[in-house]
């Protein structure tokens, strides 16, 4: 019974590590140790622009760019995505009347709005930062899909563009408690295994 109860235990605490670490591991945030507003702690300082990029709850990965707007994090805001329905507006768009609708000025809003991967946001963002000279941004997201997105970023940004990235911790899909819902599971594997394949490509 004790070699039992001690199995189980185990199991027990190294499933609750993997689980934790499988989270922190998706939704890396660069602010994590910052205030609410930039000031001149190391990587708390204000950057040129916030992009969110659509895809999941994109009306969450919006309010949280337009918070950190508000906040004084940066004077512009970058929408990336393409229509899902292409008889509507693109994704970008709407993320831009949602902002405008919580009071920010129309000319300080950026669009990408032919991106339908990841990938494509990257790319096609990081040209909209060439063009308007940014070279600092705080990258937004869901957490599940932070890391992900942070690579594809980062890896076309390459040193001329400080990407930190920030999640959006809890939405429509994603959680801290992610791991008690089957869609939890299929995103996090699915991730997982994106950036797998992310690796592979880059060490081609």
């Amino acid at each position: 019974m004790i070699k039992l109860f001690g199995g189980l235990l185990f199991i027990v605490i190294f499933a609750a590590i993997a689980i934790s670490a499988i989270g922190a591991y998706l939704g890396p945030d660069g602010l994590s140790r910052c205030d609410p507003y930039p000031s001149t702690k190391d990587d708390c300082q204000a950057v040129d622009a916030i992009v969110a990029i659509s895809g999941g709850d994109t009306s969450a990965r919006t309010a949280q760019a337009i918070d950190l707007y508000k906040h004084q994090w940066a004077q512009l805001l970058v929408f990336s995505g393409a229509a899902q329905d292409t008889s509507g507006p693109s994704n970008a768009e709407a993320m831009k009347r949602q902002a405008i609708a919580a009071g920010v000025p129309e000319a300080d809003v950026l669009l990408d709005e032919t991106s339908q991967t990841t990938k494509q946001n990257a790319s096609n963002a990081i040209a909209l930062f060439t063009q308007h000279d940014i070279r600092s941004v705080i990258l937004v997201t869901s957490a599940y899909h932070q890391r992900r997105a942070g690579l594809e970023f980062g890896q076309r940004a390459g040193s001329a563009i400080k990407i930190i990235n920030h999640p959006v911790r809890t939405d429509d899909q994603w959680s801290p408690w992610w791991w008690l819902t089957p869609t939890g599971w299929w995103l996090a594997i699915s991730e997982l295994f994106k950036i797998l394949v992310f690796y592979m490509g880059v060490s081609r």
